[in-house]
């Protein structure tokens, strides 16, 4: 038993489309370990019941994605880095006989911008659209990354206020009215909206020259928010595809105390879409 390989799984509602079991078996070809890493589709309300068993059984490790972030947090003993001033989990590990959790999405995604699509965040400018529990989990990571300011606009516009009371004096919350005549030198689409192909309503003349357009998620297609920012003259515009292969690697640097390099990953995957 002993022999057996370290066993981790992300679990999430839907699951069926995630790329993480691809992602960390190539982290672990890379490295030389012997992992096995599953996929699981669990109920909201069987969540806390199954990563109590998975870790009761020897599991090792699991990743958390939608929706399950919050309720991962809730169920730590002891919190890692960022995760207490983002309110979410997506990393869950054992330390000492207690379960601990981090949240490795804002350090992949800053990883993202600022190493592989080498756009430095420090005294830019930052449109945040969204306030749900992707963007509330990118913030802390982006505040220490000392940008001039960040701008949330959020739909329903006491959710973005909410967020902004959450983390005052680094985010202020602006409603569409208030960032007429505004630019920005990033723009990070935080929304689900691309996954239905449903546009935010964006202006481009918040667009400054050079101007980044950064979607969160990625799909085997140009996403709506990408072509917009294409067409509307941004100087880069990305998906998430790196900031979801940076963040792996992160969550495997602190299960297995070894950084893979994330270069050839994102690459396999960029060209597998």
């Amino acid at each position: 038993m002993s022999n057996a390989p370290a066993r981790y799984a992300v679990v999430g509602n839907p699951i069926g489309h995630s790329k993480s079991p691809l992602i960390h078996s190539l982290f672990a070809r890379q490295t030389g370990a012997e992992i096995s890493y599953g996929k699981e589709l669990v109920s909201e309300q069987d969540f806390a019941a199954f990563a109590e068993t998975f870790f009761r059984n020897g599991g090792a490790g699991l990743n958390v994605t939608v929706p399950f972030k919050q309720r991962a947090f809730a169920l730590c003993d002891r919190l890692r880095g960022n995760a207490a001033r983002s309110g979410a989990v997506n990393t869950l590990y054992q330390s000492d006989g207690s379960l601990a959790g981090a949240n490795t999405d804002g350090i992949g995604l800053v990883r993202d911008i600022r190493d592989n699509l080498a756009y430095g965040i420090r005294d830019r400018r930052i449109l945040l659209l969204g306030a749900g529990g992707a963007v509330r989990g990118i913030l802390p990571a982006l505040e220490n990354e000392s940008p001039a300011r960040m701008t949330v606009w959020n739909r329903t516009a006491e959710r973005a206020a909410e967020l902004a009371r959450a983390f005052d004096g680094s985010l202020a919350a602006a409603s569409l009215e208030a960032l007429r005549g505004e630019q920005f030198d990033l723009i990070i689409n935080g929304t689900s909206g691309s996954l239905q192909g449903h546009l935010p309503p964006v202006d481009a003349a918040w667009l400054a020259p050079g101007c980044c357009a950064y979607d969160m998620v990625y799909a085997d297609e140009e996403t709506v928010f990408l072509r917009w920012a294409r067409e509307a003259g941004a100087g880069l515009a990305s998906d998430g595809l790196g900031m979801l292969v940076e963040q792996a690697a992160e969550s495997f640097h602190i299960w297995r105390g070894v950084r893979p390099d994330t270069g050839p990953v994102i690459q396999r995957l960029r060209t597998g879409l």
